[in-house]
């Protein structure tokens, strides 16, 4: 099942903007938000993850449901984390 976390955008990068750091239920990840390039994107802003890539933009009460939805569906909610934990960003300049 593919499923999509709610993270807040903590910074862009500077030496690529298509990375941001994000933290997700208090991890902090390098994300590619390259998808989003044609959305506003700034610190404190909330993104839907799946697997190291930012899928879209959502408001913190989308966030808050999103959260709490995920939660109740208990081992998937697991396995996203675990997927998301996994998934790396290499460097601020690009790569996986």
């Amino acid at each position: 099942m593919c499923l999509g976390i709610p993270g807040q955008l903590k910074e862009i990068s500077n030496l690529n903007p298509h990375l941001a750091r994000v933290n997700v239920s208090g991890v902090t990840r390098i994300v590619n938000v390259g998808l989003l390039e044609d959305e506003p994107l700034a610190p404190g802003d909330w993104v839907l993850i799946h697997v190291g890539f930012a899928m879209s933009k959502i408001d913190e009460a989308e966030a808050e449901l999103a959260l709490a939805s995920l939660q109740l569906m208990g081992q998937a909610y697991d396995d996203e984390l675990d997927a998301f934990w996994r998934s790396k960003i290499s460097s601020e300049t690009g790569g996986t």
